[in-house]
């Protein structure tokens, strides 16, 4: 069984847009994620432009399924942005610079964070968003709801930091 540091990395690529690198480096994925087996086979058989487009439908065009971990909690307002510095503070506390087009609460990048220091923290104060997140993909019926299953059930149901 892989660690989960691979698994966050795997989950990391599969959340983020489907461009020809991520087509790329499926099979890798397939192989050092078995946790991620749904995913990775809906996304060999699927049409890049099909992929890419219900990519665009589920996490472009509505904030219902915002991968932006911060807003869950503080939406379009004036807290998020305190929230986002948080983030950043965070990753510099483990020597690492944010420096990415995207902004730090994005949940790919927390994933590659994790992946890289072990460090579960920004995952457990936001158990409450992903897990929202993951139920709205699966009501949704989309495949990327595998995804948040699989790293959902990385993560201890209790705030103790133990996990499963």
């Amino acid at each position: 069984m892989p660690s989960f540091e691979v698994l966050y990395q795997a989950a990391a690529l599969c959340l983020t847009y489907p461009d020809d690198d991520f087509r790329a480096r499926l099979p890798l994925l397939r192989e050092a994620a078995p946790q991620l087996r749904e995913f990775t086979d809906h996304a060999m058989v699927t049409s890049p432009q099909e992929l890419a487009a219900h990519y665009v439908q589920v996490f472009d065009f509505k904030n219902r399924h915002s991968l932006y971990l911060s807003w869950w909690h503080d939406g379009d307002t004036r807290r998020r942005g305190m929230s986002l510095v948080r983030f950043k503070e965070v990753y510099r506390a483990h020597g690492l610079e944010f420096a990415d087009e995207e902004l730090p609460d994005f949940l790919p990048a927390v994933l590659e964070f994790t992946a890289r220091t072990g460090n579960t923290d920004l995952l457990l104060e936001h158990r409450e968003c992903l897990d929202q997140l993951r139920a709205r993909l699966t009501d949704f019926g989309t495949p990327y709801a595998s995804v948040l299953d699989a790293v959902c059930a990385t993560l201890p149901t209790d705030h103790t930091g133990a996990r499963p």
